[in-house]
């Protein structure tokens, strides 16, 4: 039975956010101060819910945003395999302007209908479901009330959109931002949207009606 909710949480700020750069192999970049901050202030946010089980993926991020909210409810933070961000194959590290159109032209396929378009040397839209939606079956196969999971911007878009059936119902995910998912038998994928965070504008978003601007790993 799926759990009776899901909460997807994007980890907090690094410098290779700030920087723009392709950061998407574990264990990757730390939580820089003000992402250390966002993290503090989640625990906080999530501190009166129900939470049984907190998740994270592989990188270092994800688990230190994890750590305060687990902290908060006397748990520890499991990491999971199979949730971290998109691996962007050749772009990995780079932050320059080639880089970054290349990666926005394929994420714009995907969000076109072509979960087959790949990453240089990195993953499809597809391989990124393949792995994701396992994970998050077996999370929440057992579970009761809230489980949390921090992964990463461009993953949680993609797994959210697999899970609800609907790409047009996504956008971006800020750092620190929650999807929050409600386990419904009565629903085509098992799953309905309770809450999505507002992000600042994006460049082309689907929310605007065009392509989505780039999530950034």
């Amino acid at each position: 039975m799926s759990a009776t909710r899901l909460v997807l949480a994007r980890h907090g700020e690094t410098d290779a956010n700030v920087a723009r750069m392709l950061d998407s192999l574990p264990p990757g970049a730390p939580l820089n101060e003000l992402g250390l901050g966002q993290a503090a202030a989640l625990a906080e946010r999530l501190a009166d819910e129900p939470i049984t089980a907190v998740h994270a993926s592989r990188a270092t991020r994800a688990r230190q945003t994890a750590a305060p909210v687990a902290a908060a409810h006397g748990l520890h933070v499991d990491v999971v395999e199979g949730v971290q961000e998109v691996y962007v194959g050749d772009l990995e590290g780079r932050s320059d302007q080639p880089a970054r159109d290349h990666f926005e032209v394929v994420y714009g396929a995907w969000w076109r209908g072509d979960p087959d378009a790949r990453l240089p040397g990195g993953e499809s839209a597809r391989d990124v479901a393949e792995r994701y939606l396992p994970a998050v079956a077996t999370i929440t196969a057992d579970a009761r009330d809230t489980v949390v999971l921090v992964s990463h911007g461009a993953a949680i878009r993609l797994a959210a959109a697999a899970l609800l059936g609907d790409t047009a119902r996504t956008a971006y995910v800020p750092n620190t931002g929650l999807v929050v998912l409600r386990g419904d038998p009565g629903a085509a994928t098992g799953w309905t949207l309770e809450h999505w965070d507002p992000g600042p504008p994006r460049r082309g978003d689907v929310t605007a009606g065009g392509p989505p601007g780039p999530e950034g790993p």
